[in-house]
């Protein structure tokens, strides 16, 4: 695959602060000791302390419900900001990170979820380096349970039975035991299988993989694997070819590109190197400059950072709701699907979300929506296989993206893109599929997006469509009544009771309408749109809201629009939370 669509950027940007490349940012210039060059480091800091929820956790985005990814983001990034423009971090931001303790010792991504090394590893550093707090003592022999038979690390105990080792869950599980432990006392599994696995990651060039049998080298894998070496007293093989290769990504004056083939410089590119120089006591005195510079040209109006400059910032979900939504034409949607056809990492056949992150589950629909891929067979099977050989989890369901536990969202979307790629050879995932869904049934005909968790309208009508996909068999009085049980007589559908109706529910509940072939009332629909539709003819998420909630809700509700013109355009199968 070539890579040259991305450089110069034919998706459409959001002009939006990114948390992870918010945190990526900071941190790079906290290593190289230059976060006063940072101009207003207040406006970062009122960019991160924005998502804290009332719960005391932090979400990915205003609005969304916490999770310890974006807790452990934003706290660590708020620590690392000069400590006067820091802002406050309430005390209940422990009392939240508790809340994700899972019973079997290790940590869930957010409350009532299965446990996953990602949230264990956010949860562990979140309690320990900015509250102070210990985690249980439960937490070593889950930790230890995530040894698979290669002798690598898993994403949880149920993967290291399938023997699924990754560089990065070897990361994140040796750096929550030494966070823990402060790097002394018994380790809880087998050292010289562990590292032997880890050095084995190591190609001749120099770099690192994640995985046996990874055909790229990128510097994610390379900052992942030389880290978990380092906590545990350990170097790679050869160290100066490691040196040498981290350096060749690095462009004269300037940062770093993640793999070779790779013309972008980006923040995590740039966060990547430099880590893994610190951790081989490589020299950056030579390079902070660009680097920095570098980094500072990827500030957004919000005062935080996306992951390029922002007027090349361009990410799928927003490029595909352009398409989705009609605002883009033509030549002009044609270049748009190149170039979100080029987000895909070495090694992984999904769709990221942003160029050079991991694929992303909801991000591969939304781009096969907009008709990614359309013709291309065999991208659409290497799709297929990325769900079913790759990031479909034990339980049978499917994470936002490699690793994280799973969830109804990403377990609907999986469906949905199976039913558009794959052949008789996705029985065994769709059986799995129809399993992590029965795990979420609260009640007769009510679904929650956990298993344990809270049935709410959209979940439970991604549960049934999930259902429906994966096994050709519903209930379709089961739909009915959930859709009259939500339904706002004003107009549109609440995503709990039936009073607020809000955009997400309101898409939602159409797509499961027509897809199980059940009637809706137009006049009723009509009446929802209108109040949603702002005065610049965009749309907000809730009738409360006075103005356009973005991209993504002005293509549903143009999408909506579609749906009650006299040509009765179908709604694609789009899903957010």
């Amino acid at each position: 695959m070539t890579y040259d669509v991305l450089e110069r950027s034919s998706g459409v940007v959001s002009g939006e602060s990114d948390l992870w490349c918010t945190y990526a940012a900071v941190r790079t210039l906290a290593w190289l000791g230059r976060t006063a060059d940072l101009p207003a480091p207040e406006s970062a800091a009122a960019f991160l302390t924005s998502r804290q929820n009332p719960d005391g956790g932090f979400a990915w985005s205003a609005g969304m419900s916490s999770d310890a990814w974006a807790t452990y983001y934003c706290t660590q990034a708020l620590a690392d900001l000069p400590a006067r423009s820091r802002g406050t971090v309430r005390s209940s931001s422990s009392d939240w990170v508790h809340s994700t303790a899972h019973a079997d010792g290790g940590y869930a991504m957010t409350p009532g979820q299965a446990s996953d090394v990602w949230a264990t590893y956010y949860a562990v550093r979140t309690l320990v380096e900015i509250h102070g707090e210990q985690p249980p003592d439960e937490l070593f022999g889950w930790l230890g349970a995530l040894q698979a038979e290669d002798g690598g690390l898993a994403w949880s105990p149920a993967h290291a039975k399938n023997g699924t080792s990754d560089a990065r869950a070897c990361y994140y599980a040796v750096t929550a035991w030494s966070t823990a432990t402060g790097g002394v006392g018994p380790l809880p599994w087998d050292r010289e299988r562990l590292t032997a696995w880890l050095k084995d990651r190591q190609s001749p060039d120099g770099g690192f993989t994640f995985q046996a049998g990874d055909g790229t080298d990128c510097l994610w894998a390379t900052f992942r694997t030389v880290s978990a070496l380092s906590r545990l007293g350990e170097k790679p093989r050869d160290p100066e070819a490691c040196v040498a290769w981290i350096r060749a990504r690095l462009r004269p004056g300037g940062s770093f590109t993640r793999w070779p083939g790779y013309p972008v410089q980006d923040v995590w590119a740039a966060f990547c190197a430099v880590g893994a120089l610190r951790e081989l006591g490589a020299d950056l005195d030579d390079l902070a400059d660009g680097v920095v510079a570098t980094i500072l040209t990827f500030r957004t109006g919000q005062g935080g950072f996306t992951y390029r400059a922002p007027s090349l910032a361009s990410d799928v979900l927003t490029t595909s709701a352009h398409v989705l939504g009609g605002t883009l034409r033509g030549s002009a949607a044609r270049d748009a699907l190149r170039w979100t056809e080029g987000c895909m990492l070495p090694n992984e056949d999904g769709i990221m979300y942003m160029p050079g992150r991991g694929s992303e589950v909801r991000c591969t629909l939304w781009a096969l929506s907009a008709a990614a891929f359309d013709g291309d067979a065999s991208a659409r099977t290497r799709i297929a296989h990325w769900l079913t050989g790759a990031i479909q989890n034990p339980d049978g369901g499917f994470g936002y993206w490699e690793g994280r536990a799973s969830d109804m969202v990403s377990t609907s979307s999986a469906a949905e893109i199976l039913y558009r790629t794959a052949g008789p050879g996705a029985d065994a995932a769709r059986r799995g599929i129809a399993q992590y869904v029965a795990g979420c049934e609260t009640e007769p005909g009510r679904y929650a997006n956990v298993p344990g968790g809270r049935p709410t309208l959209r979940s439970t009508l991604q549960a049934l469509r999930a259902l429906w996909r994966a096994t050709a068999g519903a209930d379709v009085d089961r739909v009915a009544e959930t859709l009259a049980r939500h339904r706002v007589r004003g107009g549109g559908w609440a995503n709990e009771d039936n009073r607020i109706p809000d955009l997400l529910s309101t898409y939602e509940a159409v797509l499961t309408a027509d897809t199980f072939g059940l009637d809706w009332d137009i006049d009723h629909l009509t009446r929802f749109v209108d109040r949603v539709r702002t005065a610049d003819r965009g749309f907000a998420w809730t009738p409360l809201m006075p103005t356009s909630g973005g991209p993504l809700a002005d293509c549903l509700g143009r999408r909506l629009e579609l749906r009650l013109s006299p040509s009765r355009h179908p709604l694609p199968p789009l899903a957010l939370s």
